[in-house]
């Protein structure tokens, strides 16, 4: 790896902060699903992805579909962290004339490569991107969030199995597996089951992971692109609003309110963490 463990765990951490001062700036937001796909984040952006923040419609670029687009505040700290805008744009979430929605915009934010956030449709446009890599040659790969939630989706398994028999191997998707959803958890909702082995059903190279360790999450990143048959699933068994004690593993942190003493509260959360 180009940085070390404690260097990438450092890094989450302060893009943990980043997201939620965003969110407090607004007063409310999707804090959990925001919060438990840092660490991936960090290791797609600091570690794997070849990506140019001066450059961010760079040709032959990877590129990332956050499907489960409502944690676009997380992929907003690691995109400001980044370089790929000014750090002050994370204060104007939501509001008017702001770069920065609470859904992913590619007409509005740069390093954003695919408009999300009606669940279900980003895995499809991260398959057709891997697609049309292959039509060009040009060596890229796309990577793409679903949530567990989202997961309960038809179209996430439509893509999923024209994925397989086209065979991308270029294209590695992060299930994040945090086990709630807005109304409830999802097993209550509409159980996934044993999510990985449904997937291995479908045709795809599974792997399974703690979704908060960045060297496992590297590992499995670089295992994935050792499979060129096969489009690649890693589940990440993650805790929903990771970093606030408070909140996490909880339905409530879906979406809720944020204070100013929340944010005191939240970051202090993630200091001692």
């Amino acid at each position: 790896m180009k940085h070390s463990v404690q260097e990438l765990n450092d890094i989450a951490k302060e893009a943990r902060r980043v997201t939620m001062k965003c969110i407090a700036s607004l007063g409310k937001g999707h804090v959990g699903g925001a919060l438990d796909i840092v660490d991936a984040l960090t290791v797609l952006y600091y570690e794997e992805m070849n990506i140019d923040p001066a450059n961010p419609k760079m040709a032959g670029r990877d590129r990332l579909v956050l499907s489960k687009g409502h944690g676009g505040p997380g992929l907003y700290a690691i995109l400001a962290l980044k370089g790929f805008f000014d750090m002050k744009e994370i204060y104007t979430l939501n509001k008017p004339g702001t770069m920065l929605h609470s859904h992913c915009d590619r007409l509005l934010t740069p390093g954003i490569d695919m408009t999300t956030g009606s669940l279900g449709q980003g895995l499809s446009a991260a398959v057709g991107m891997a697609l049309a890599d292959r039509i060009d040659g040009n060596g890229a790969r796309v990577y793409c969030i679903i949530g567990d939630g989202e997961s309960q989706e038809g179209q996430i398994w439509e893509a999923g199995m024209y994925a397989a028999q086209m065979k991308l191997g270029s294209l590695t998707c992060f299930l994040d597996l945090n086990g709630q959803q807005i109304d409830a958890s999802v097993d209550e909702v509409n159980s996934l089951l044993d999510a990985g082995e449904k997937w291995r059903a479908f045709g795809w190279n599974v792997q399974e992971v703690n979704g908060h360790d960045v060297q496992a999450i590297y590992d499995a990143v670089e295992a994935a692109k050792t499979c060129t048959d096969k489009p690649n699933m890693i589940v990440m068994h993650t805790v929903k609003g990771k970093g606030w004690k408070r909140i996490e593993g909880t339905t409530m942190s879906h979406s809720l309110s944020v204070s100013a003493d929340d944010l005191a509260e939240a970051l202090n959360d993630i200091d001692k963490e």
